[in-house]
């Protein structure tokens, strides 16, 4: 089996990563938006995870379509054919947008070249169940991206569950008001300002051997205090902008 890794060699930090995908430019969780975020050179693409009816793991971030297609529709009460027949275009009027819909992680994994990692934010309690967490694992292992795969979530338990069907899998957990990163995860997604608060935050975290990924909507006009502090990731909407303010 080969080695997980947050880690990527080879890849200056802090690591960009493309909040469902490259979400400025195309629709976001779609397979457009995550083609642009690799053409870009986001080093991580982050998305989200929920379940259809049929037990498929799908990238979108609601648990409905009102927002990203406008219809009503439970994504947990739908097939994944039923998902399929429904374009996903956010808001977004551009020709070539109007195809899309919400992708299978099959099909992310697809098209994720080897130098690109994943990042996926699980979106519902079916993770804790043990036979849905079995599922990822043996699905990530399947698909050959498991080594470049970590799970996350603004609920502990649900990477904690996942964790428990495949140890070696790294973990990383979100939150908005925890002072400390004295979670058992291998990320921590603090919200900025606790950066602030903690200036300590992230020397902390390193000692622990965590990575750091600041939860920040507008991470560019922060870059400079990321840098300082050492943080090892950069969430961000338009990985092109952040790597140009990056100097790459």
């Amino acid at each position: 089996m080969k080695r997980r890794r947050l880690e990527l060699p080879g890849r200056a930090k802090p690591y960009v990563m493309a909040h469902r995908g490259s979400s400025a430019i195309a629709p976001e969780n779609t397979l457009a938006s995550f083609r642009r975020a690799i053409a870009d050179g986001a080093d991580i693409l982050e998305t989200d995870l929920h379940l259809t009816r049929d037990g498929t793991f799908v990238c979108i971030h609601d648990g409905t379509l009102d927002r990203t297609a406008g219809v009503p529709g439970v994504v947990a009460e739908m097939t994944l054919a039923e998902l399929k027949q429904v374009p996903i275009p956010c808001g977004r009027l551009e020709p070539q947008f109007l195809a899309e819909r919400v992708p299978t992680l099959a099909e992310l994994a697809e098209i994720l070249p080897a130098h690109v990692s994943i990042a996926l934010e699980l979106k519902t309690d079916r993770f804790l169940e043990p036979s849905v967490a079995s599922e990822l694992s043996r699905s990530l292992a399947q698909w050959g991206v498991a080594d470049r795969t970590v799970v996350i979530s603004f609920h502990l338990e649900r990477v904690l569950a996942v964790k428990r069907a495949d140890p070696d899998l790294p973990g990383g957990f979100i939150t908005a008001n925890r002072w400390a990163p004295n979670v058992p995860v291998e990320l921590i997604g603090p919200y900025w300002p606790l950066l602030i608060a903690n200036p300590f935050y992230t020397w902390w975290a390193h000692r622990r051997g965590m990575l750091v990924a600041p939860l920040d909507a507008a991470s560019d006009r922060r870059l400079w205090l990321y840098r300082l502090l050492g943080c090892d990731a950069i969430l961000t909407d338009d990985p092109a902008a952040t790597r140009r303010l990056l100097g790459r």
